[in-house]
């Protein structure tokens, strides 16, 4: 997650908090982060105008003010695609009608950027028409990693066991997303072998961000998708 989005998920978190507040510590595990970068990014809120205060003593925290008013419903393109993909894959799911509605409202009021953002990064993930089954997954924040690498187009280094239980550890470039029968896969281009690889999500034990950028290349070299295959469409 990148400080933007961490920003506006703990001020959202303070909101749901409300009189009871948060720790620094309960922060700094919902987030994944050290309590250093939870305290740093309170400051920057408060610098921002966000009237959170902290309460010292036996189960003090950070409490956002009752004064503030209640923030507009506002998705990152991330966390839309995030929905759109939830929905993609339990399309008979109950309410899921419901829910493509309230996406497609949320979308009305993103700003043009957001919603090419958002385009782009849905058509980066795939997903199969007959996958009912629960998926096997990596861990929240191998699979936050994997997601902002796609959305930064930013190269990853992956502590990984293949299907031997071998580890290695790989520098790839992410370029596309995929799901098919119970499994998520990372479908990118491994600097080791200098050739496409699928990586399965719950073989990834660790995933780091890089500053180097994605090199674009042709989707073909990653294979041609079944025909039951698509993008996620928001």
């Amino acid at each position: 997650m990148n400080r933007t989005d961490r920003l506006h998920a703990l001020s959202e978190e303070l909101r749901r908090a409300g009189p009871r507040g948060r720790t620094a510590a309960q922060l700094a595990g919902w987030l994944e982060v050290s309590t250093r970068t939870v305290k740093r990014d309170v400051a920057a809120l408060q610098q921002a105008g966000l009237p959170v205060w902290a309460q010292s003593g036996p189960g003090g925290g950070y409490v956002l003010d009752a004064v503030a008013t209640l923030a507009p419903v506002n998705l990152t393109p991330a966390q839309a695609v995030a929905v759109a993909t939830a929905l993609a894959t339990q399309p008979d799911a109950p309410y899921a009608a419901d829910g493509r509605v309230a996406l497609e409202k949320v979308l009305d009021v993103m700003t043009p950027a957001d919603r090419r953002r958002v385009e782009e990064l849905g058509a980066r993930v795939w997903v199969r028409d007959a996958d009912p089954a629960p998926a096997a997954t990596a861990s929240s924040s191998v699979s936050s990693a994997l997601g902002e690498a796609l959305a930064t187009r930013r190269v990853l280094v992956l502590d990984y066991r293949d299907a031997s239980g071998r580890s290695s550890r790989r520098r790839v470039e992410p370029h596309l997303l995929a799901r098919t029968g119970d499994r998520w896969y990372l479908l990118g281009w491994c600097h080791r072998r200098q050739a496409p690889r699928w990586f399965r999500f719950d073989r990834v034990r660790a995933a780091h961000l890089t500053e180097e950028p994605v090199v674009e290349r042709d989707p073909a070299v990653f294979g041609i998708p079944p025909p039951d295959a698509h993008p996620v469409r928001p």
